[in-house]
């Protein structure tokens, strides 16, 4: 068989959430930073691919096609991503870890992943990249970030309860594959269907909404979202820090656990765990 059997799954995915819980805290940190960056790099490139495409539909399907890099970059490095690291409560249920080590590895994580990616999109607004066509990338990615805003909070929640059953399927689907060209595919389908769905990711909103706090600073990235996408400066106005925090990482962050820790590794240590 050129691929692991669905119930060996599980097994492996303890085996993985063990390892990483029992990473040393500096390791895990470096990993964690490199994780936000990786999923910010996707991030930012399906932004810069779809950003002048009129049809919605189309602008999905190509950001759908570019973002999945980043979560293949981190799968094949082993870094730490934290949407995927809510699996590691399998290795807690299977005694291989303490809830107290598997909660502080996830925390570690957490800022680390919002170090990497808020580093991406200041490195991005200052690289020029947002200057694509007079200026209308930062319009976007403006649009992008009030957007997201805008969210209330079921929707939030749900949407990232949705978005990492597919994340952590994507992971788990690299466990099932034994070569590297099987993973690459594996991983890519779930998070194209992401992507395309729309639904949020909290790291990948660590990139997002601070990107845009950074161009609504800029004049013309401002004036250009409010002449394209008829945003008004009150709107524009609301990107801020706590904004961020409060309206969306918060929510989705919930739903993003409930999705990978609780809905899919739950059901899946459920349905294929070993009888003692």
């Amino acid at each position: 068989m050129n691929y692991n059997k669905p119930e060996d799954l599980v097994d492996l995915l303890i085996s993985a959430a063990k390892h990483k819980v029992k990473t040393p805290l500096f390791n895990t940190f470096i990993l964690a930073i490199l994780a936000g960056a990786f999923i910010s790099f996707g991030a930012a490139a399906s932004c810069a691919a779809s950003y002048g495409i009129k049809s919605m539909g189309l602008a999905k399907l190509v950001s759908g096609v570019v973002f999945p890099v980043g979560l293949i970059i981190i799968v094949l490095t082993g870094s730490h991503l934290f949407t995927s690291s809510c699996m590691n409560i399998t290795a807690c249920w299977a005694k291989k870890v303490t809830w107290r080590a598997m909660l502080k590895n996830i925390c570690i994580v957490y800022g680390g992943n919002f170090i990497g990616a808020a580093l991406v999109a200041l490195a991005i607004y200052h690289s020029g990249e947002l200057n694509y066509s007079d200026g209308a990338l930062g319009g976007y990615t403006i649009k992008v970030a009030v957007q997201k805003l805008t969210l209330s909070y079921p929707t939030a929640i749900v949407s990232g309860i949705l978005c990492n059953i597919l994340v952590c399927m994507a992971v788990i689907l690299s466990f099932a594959a034994r070569d590297i060209v099987s993973k690459v595919v594996a991983i890519f389908c779930p998070i194209f269907v992401f992507i395309i769905s729309g639904f949020e990711h909290c790291v990948a909103n660590m990139f997002y909404i601070p990107a845009g706090i950074l161009a609504s600073m800029n004049s013309k990235y401002a004036a250009y979202a409010m002449d394209h996408y008829h945003l008004t400066a009150e709107q524009i106005g609301t990107l801020g820090i706590s904004n961020m925090l409060c309206l969306n990482i918060l929510p989705v962050t919930i739903g993003n656990i409930i999705g990978g820790a609780f809905i899919l590794s739950g059901m899946l240590y459920v349905a294929y765990k070993k009888v003692a």
